[in-house]
């Protein structure tokens, strides 16, 4: 099946730069080579139409097509990741976000991060993330991101960093638990001889995430807030909503009465407790945020503030997903918890500070240039492939508004063997974990491999023709 694959130059998952199979490998592509690539291909068309039965589907709200849906691409390569290797990985998510958690406790409360300079206040007080209205705000259990998924990539030497922190409401985690179902079902004999980690567990780890959040009663009403079907991930919502056996509402569906939320019902009104929130900030309360929001519930704040209602993940935590604080995290662990961090971040330039613009202004054509506000692959310019023009465009919006952009080295990111047009073609992955913090930390064992199936692609997001493939956490120390 791989006479003719040829790895990437940079580091190949399935094969070593000699182009011989990874030790760990050799199983699973026994397995692949036993059912051949013209029966991969078929089972690949079955397990797509399987993911349309399912309803796995995606919306895509400015592709021209009026908010067409489609299914999240999916590959039938897996990828593995040794059990030695995930648990420096989960050990570091752990780390990363105890530090993002105090940080963000500080940020809102004392500002000793900002008295000491290891931030600057400008920085922090320009992010469209940034919340004042929290100052002050004490959320319960005393932590803010209760449910993360941070992206990881794993770079031309095979070392992981992380590319962006996602604390909002980070999407993906339903794709990632029909990816297993799909592949269990399609591809059974490459599971054949070898333990897989399960990731059945997710919905009732979430739940139990959730419940905690309300230590006020010992049966917690959960409730999950869309912003309603037209929504790109509304899929998602209805199944997460589903499998934790919890109500799917919008913000017409909750009323604020009394001091505390409550649902809607045909029984009459319910009260809630926690509300799972997919919607950002701005629209949750038009009492508070933005007075025009049609989906979030008016009065909501004033019953969050009084801790008689839990939100997660907490309104406020996006100034931490702003690209520009991302690159301050390694501070913050030196900082709250006095250790190095454990992932490192990919090298950021700040185009705030005059010395990085320069620097970036004048290697435009070898550098990947990020809107800090944006996601889903937009607001980007990747040097290599942009032209001259799109290259003195971004120049000039970085000499505009420098607090807006960072840049990175374009990394040449890990590859996994993929299937593209019907063969078997080195596409550069990322890896979105998730990670669950209640009374407990959790993280998913394996995660969300997002993957540039367009050829020679960097953009693994699925706006921009991206896929993704199962994740498998095998006891191989090395893979």
């Amino acid at each position: 099946m791989f006479t003719d694959y040829r790895p990437s130059k940079g580091y190949d998952e399935y094969f070593s730069a000699s182009e011989e199979p990874r030790s760990a490998l050799q199983p699973l592509l026994s397995s692949l080579g036993a059912l051949g690539l013209e029966q991969l291909n078929r089972n690949h068309v079955a397990a797509g139409m399987l993911l349309k039965r399912l309803g796995a589907t995606f919306r895509l709200n400015d592709s021209g097509t009026r908010g067409g849906e489609r299914i999240l691409p999916f590959d039938p390569l897996p990828r593995l990741i040794g059990s030695s290797d995930w648990d420096l990985l989960r050990r570091g998510l752990i780390q990363r976000l105890e530090a993002i958690d105090l940080f963000l406790a500080d940020v809102y409360g004392d500002q000793a991060i900002l008295r000491d300079g290891v931030i600057p206040r400008e920085d922090l007080e320009t992010s469209q993330g940034w919340r004042p209205q929290l100052r002050g705000f004490k959320p319960p259990l005393g932590k803010w991101c209760q449910i993360s998924g941070l992206d990881l990539v794993r770079d031309g030497a095979g070392t992981w960093r992380v590319l962006e922190d996602n604390l909002r409401c980070p999407s993906g985690v339903a794709y990632f638990l029909e990816n297993r179902r799909v592949m269990k079902r399609m591809f059974p004999s490459l599971f054949s001889g070898r333990t897989v980690q399960p990731i059945d567990s997710y919905p009732s780890q979430l739940l139990q995430t959730l419940r905690d959040l309300a230590p006020w009663t010992e049966a917690p009403r959960v409730v999950l807030l869309t912003p309603g079907v037209f929504n790109s991930a509304y899929f998602e919502h209805s199944y997460l909503a589903q499998q934790m056996g919890i109500a799917l509402v919008e913000g017409r569906d909750l009323a604020c009465q009394d001091g505390r939320v409550w649902m809607r019902t045909t029984q009459g009104l319910e009260p809630v407790d926690v509300i799972y929130r997919r919607i950002d900030d701005d629209f949750l309360d038009p009492a508070v945020f933005r007075s025009d929001s049609m989906l979030g519930v008016r009065g909501l704040m004033e019953v969050y503030a009084q801790g008689r209602v839990a939100i997660a993940n907490a309104p406020g935590t996006g100034v931490a997903d702003d690209k520009l604080i991302y690159a301050y995290v390694p501070e913050m662990v030196r900082y709250y918890l006095g250790e190095e961090p454990i992932i490192e971040n990919v090298p950021t330039y700040l185009c705030s500070r005059p010395d990085d613009q320069a620097y970036v202004l004048a290697h435009l054509g070898e550098l990947v240039v990020k809107a800090v506000s944006e996601a889903g692959g937009y607001g980007m310019l990747i040097g290599p492939h942009a032209s001259q023009a799109e290259i003195l465009e971004f120049a000039e919006k970085i000499k505009a508004n420098p607090r807006n952009f960072i840049a990175q080295p374009t990394l040449e990111l890990s590859t996994v063997p993929s299937l593209s047009e019907g063969e078997l073609y080195p596409c550069h992955v990322d890896l979105r974990p998730y990670v669950l913090r209640g009374k407990e930390a959790w993280v998913t064992p394996g995660g969300l491999t997002r993957v540039a199936l367009k050829r020679g692609s960097l953009v693994v997001n699925s706006s921009q023709g991206g896929g993704c493939k199962d994740t498998w956490i095998v006891e191989e120390s090395a893979c």
